[in-house]
């Protein structure tokens, strides 16, 4: 667990950082939203995180989000599911998420459509974009983005907010999230409403936010290092 004082001079840090990327690139700090991803913490430091005005957290596991959902659904918090998904998993993230940030193929969209329709919820979806073709990492070729958007705005229980991607492994981030900034002009073209860019980790949401990105999921900034899994 992170204690309350530590978690609120990262979280300023983490702001300032924020704060003085909208200023460099012109933008005003209301425009990023800060999504805290909180996977491997209790949620006794999501509560905290709550009670410095968070609001916005993202989780990559089911079993996990789902637990922390049900014991803080108390409080205003709204759920990001940002981690690779499986089909088998999305009607459980369909009952506690309010945004899935990373759906790459027709049987996500199904299996959340389902799950948001079963469950009488809304969810908002960003397609998750591959920008260097590693399968390992998830997310879809731009060449097919245009055909998934389609079937996203046409599911019951969706709608299409945006897109999503992470830099690749070596790469250049501005280079890589100027790439997302025109792949997400081109959706809108089709989809005007799809205005989000999820975009920019706690290593590289300078460069995100320099690019257009609308949400930065940072983790490690505010909770530290994560510890090693167990299995």
């Amino acid at each position: 667990m992170t204690g309350g004082a530590d978690l609120a001079r990262s979280l300023e840090a983490v702001e300032a950082r924020v704060s003085a990327a909208c200023s460099a690139a012109g933008r005003r700090r209301p425009e990023v939203l800060l999504v805290a991803v909180s996977k491997t913490r209790p949620a006794s430091d999501v509560a905290a995180l709550h009670a410095l005005g968070v609001r916005d957290v993202g989780e990559s596991r089911d079993a996990e989000a789902r637990a922390k959902a049900e014991s803080l659904a108390e409080l205003d918090l709204r759920w990001h599911f940002v981690g690779t998904l499986q089909s088998n998993k999305a009607d459980s993230v369909a009952s506690y998420a309010d945004v899935v940030h990373s759906v790459d193929r027709l049987s996500l969209v199904r299996a959340l459509s389902r799950g948001a329709a079963r469950t009488a919820r809304r969810l908002d979806v960003l397609l998750q974009v591959s920008l260097d073709g590693d399968p390992t990492r998830g997310g879809v070729r731009e060449a097919e983005l245009a055909a998934l958007g389609e079937r996203v705005a046409g599911a019951e229980g969706l709608r299409l907010a945006g897109v999503m991607a992470v830099a690749p492994r070596e790469a250049d981030p501005e280079r890589a999230f100027a790439e997302l900034a025109s792949i997400s002009d081109r959706l809108r073209r089709d989809h005007p409403t799809a205005l989000e860019i999820s975009a920019g980790m706690s290593g590289d949401l300078e460069a995100a936010i320099a690019s257009g990105a609308t949400m930065v999921r940072v983790g490690t900034a505010l909770f530290g290092a994560r510890p090693p899994l167990l299995r």
